[in-house]
């Protein structure tokens, strides 16, 4: 038996046993499918430069996967499409005006640090992507919040900068980020559609809504962590997110829960990366407490942390507790009787 390949050895599980056409590589491909609506808007918004900095992220993920890979001789795997995923979402998740370095850096932090030396694809603790932009917001702190307007990146090389909704939101309040954009009817309609600065990937709720439907209906995905996350932060958002124009003072039951679901990166994060099936929990009501907890802690960093937004350390704090949500939500195994039970009938 010694010297049977690794990959002819029989594996034994709990029953029942579940045979699928769907593979680890078919569902990477899905997704990163299902996030070029959102690339095409932060394209159109922010131009070549929001094509460039996603291009060189991919094309970094897969070359940091290829070398690590072949300097270990390990076998070649980029072709999986996880690396080209990590690659995407980090990409999606910078500024269109980072420097060159700034995605190369992310990706070999995401694919080499964040998940190779843990093993590889499964092994992971974290969220690659949000580990490698997570190391680029610490390092480079400057560069990775200055944010372009739309209109002016798609036209000018040295675009004009502004601040993202939930920034102006938390700086200057509720009424100056209606000044800035006219109403409320249009403040919605911006956020909605991502015509308003912040990440490549995150402006356009409609797209990323389009691609979490495309998931949905695959069902690489379930309702369970994005309904319970998007859920938690409009609840919180509406008891605990107004505020007094006169004394600044929290308002309780006077928030608005829609300005902080359609800003940021909230969509992005509760359908795209708070789902990942390797840092999340497997137990269906493990995954809803992984979601309120996502939602908690978002609407905690926003309302009372230093960053007007949350989500990327947020997911990241869950991912610690993920294998303990589920160790507490543990699957009754198929065809098991309960230990008082299974007494009573030696009895």
């Amino acid at each position: 038996m010694a010297d049977v390949k690794k990959e002819h050895e029989l594996i034994v599980t709990v029953s029942p046993h579940v045979r699928d056409e769907e593979t680890t590589s078919r569902i990477m491909w899905s997704v990163s499918i299902s996030l070029l609506p959102a690339v095409v808007m932060g394209a159109y918004f922010f131009g070549p430069r929001a094509v460039f900095t996603v291009a060189l992220a991919i094309i970094s993920a897969l070359l940091s996967e290829y070398l690590f890979q072949k300097a270990l001789k390990k076998k070649i795997a980029v072709n999986d499409g996880s690396a080209f995923l990590t690659g995407l979402l980090l990409g999606m998740n910078l500024p269109a005006s980072v420097p060159f370095y700034i995605p190369i850096i992310g990706s070999f932090i995401a694919v080499i640090i964040a998940k190779q030396l843990f093993g590889g694809l499964g092994y992971n603790v974290f969220n690659p992507a949000l580990i490698g932009r997570a190391f680029l917001l610490i390092s480079f702190p400057r560069l990775m919040t200055i944010w372009t307007k739309p209109d002016a990146a798609f036209v000018m090389l040295d675009a004009t900068t502004t601040a993202t909704p939930l920034g102006i939101l938390k700086e200057e309040g509720l009424s100056k980020l209606i000044e800035v954009f006219g109403d409320k009817i249009n403040l919605y309609a911006e956020l909605f559609n991502g015509h308003r600065a912040g990440s490549i990937g995150e402006t356009s709720a409609l797209a990323l809504l389009i691609g979490a439907g495309f998931l949905l209906y695959k069902r690489y995905i379930t309702w369970h962590v994005p309904a319970s996350f998007l859920g938690t932060v409009a609840v919180l958002a509406w008891i605990f997110g107004g505020k007094s124009p006169e004394t600044g003072k929290m308002l309780l039951f006077a928030g608005d829960p829609l300005i902080h679901l359609l800003s940021g990166g909230l969509m992005l994060g509760a359908f795209f990366m708070a789902t990942d099936y390797v840092t999340c929990p497997s137990a269906r009501k493990g995954q809803i407490v992984f979601g309120i907890g996502c939602g908690f802690l978002t609407m905690l960093i926003r309302l009372k942390g230093g960053y007007p937004e949350g989500v990327m350390f947020a997911i990241l704090l869950m991912n610690c507790f993920a294998p303990l949500i589920d160790r507490g939500f543990k699957s009754k195994v198929f065809g098991a009787l309960e230990k008082t039970k299974a007494r009573e009938i030696k009895k």
